[in-house]
């Protein structure tokens, strides 16, 4: 990024040297971009962000629909970007459904199935989800939405860079990407887009991104994200199989605490924990660990300021208490198995203390 920054000031979209400079750059990296998830780079359309790109994907299909067809169905589990993106559609008249969850993490296939209908005109269902790493069912995702004749949006933020996506086999018709999951930059995302795909765009302005994204390209951002795409797409192979080893370790750690659970038992990406210790407050636990120098987290970051306990454990059947006890483990490029039993230690004495200090408070009550 940094030849970008110093003396890339062209515009993408003017026609001398400085702007085809800047051109050549962004194609270079919509390519990179592209052959992360088995894209052609004409399929590519570069966004502010993962949540754009889900904005974009939705908006864009419930534009372009027209009656009867004009319904989303997105799972219990989506995003925030999905989420209240659909929410935002429903206050506007567009007819929105959920489908539920099991307990396992994954959608419920039957319960979509009675969701979709030839009145929905696209389903949103993640590849992976944020909070406990479960790996959807896709491929049946898209079979009942293809019976129904019905799109599919799939937020592959979670999943790309750490297990394959192709977008080929996976038949989706959208599938939003963002810079940061990856190593890239924040602030920069991209939306897959079949080609055929009818989607209006809801950005307005000039003709760039083939007319399907005003504005002009944040050309460093961009080059950020395909450098990031092509150093996943290099060491996709041994970085999952590493985290996968240092995962289980942190796991077998933590369950091995009295009443520790985890959350989530289908397949997973690898990068990702979710588990629940009982009698203990989450929120306080962050706190303290944090002190001890590791950071957690209760859910979602963009939710990190919310009150309301993690709507994916609700989801999925979760007890409100075990909700409140749950923390998410984020493993990555710098994770080491010293780490990793660290926080194992950092956490079980947390969650011993925390216990004690309630029954202490409990027993003076």
């Amino acid at each position: 990024m940094l030849p970008i920054l110093r003396e890339g000031f062209g515009n993408p979209s003017s026609l001398h040297w400085f702007g085809q400079q800047a051109r050549a750059a962004v194609d270079t990296a919509r390519e990179k971009v592209a052959a992360l998830v088995g894209a052609s780079p004409g399929e590519i359309v570069f966004t502010g962000s993962g949540t754009e790109a889900d904005n974009m994907a939705l908006r864009g299909a419930a534009a372009t629909a027209r009656e009867p067809r004009r319904k989303i169905v997105y799972s219990a589990i989506e995003h925030h970007a999905v989420m209240n993106t659909a929410k935002g559609l429903a206050e506007e008249g567009v007819p929105v459904d959920t489908a539920r969850t099991g307990a396992d993490g994954r959608v419920d296939l039957d319960d979509l199935r009675a969701k979709v209908d030839d009145r929905t005109v696209a389903v949103a269902v993640m590849f992976a989800n944020n909070e406990t790493g479960v790996v959807e069912p896709i491929a049946e995702v898209v079979r009942i939405a293809r019976e129904a004749g019905a799109l599919v949006h799939c937020d592959a933020v979670q999943a790309a860079g750490k297990i394959p996506v192709d977008v080929r086999s996976l038949d989706v018709d959208t599938l939003a990407l963002s810079a940061h999951k990856i190593y890239g930059p924040k602030g920069v995302g991209a939306l897959y887009v079949k080609r055929g795909t009818r989607l209006k765009g809801f950005v307005r302005g000039g003709s760039e991104e083939r007319n399907r994204r005003a504005g002009t390209e944040n050309v460093a951002g961009i080059v950020g994200l395909g450098r990031a795409a092509e150093l996943a797409r290099e060491d996709m192979r041994t970085e999952s199989s590493r985290l996968s080893e240092l995962r289980d370790r942190l796991e077998a750690r933590l369950l091995a605490i009295p009443g520790a659970q985890r959350n989530g038992e289908a397949d997973r990406v690898p990068n990702t924990a979710n588990l629940s210790f009982a009698g203990v407050e989450a929120e306080s636990l962050v706190m303290a660990l944090d002190l001890a120098g590791l950071a957690v987290s209760t859910g979602a970051a963009c939710a990190a300021g919310a009150v309301e306990p993690s709507h994916v454990l609700r989801a999925m059947g979760l007890p409100l208490e075990r909700v409140q006890a749950s923390l998410r483990f984020s493993l990555g490029r710098g994770t080491t198995a010293d780490h990793v039993d660290r926080a194992a230690t950092l956490v079980a004495e947390a969650v011993g203390k925390q216990r004690q200090t309630r029954r202490a408070y409990a027993s003076r009550s």
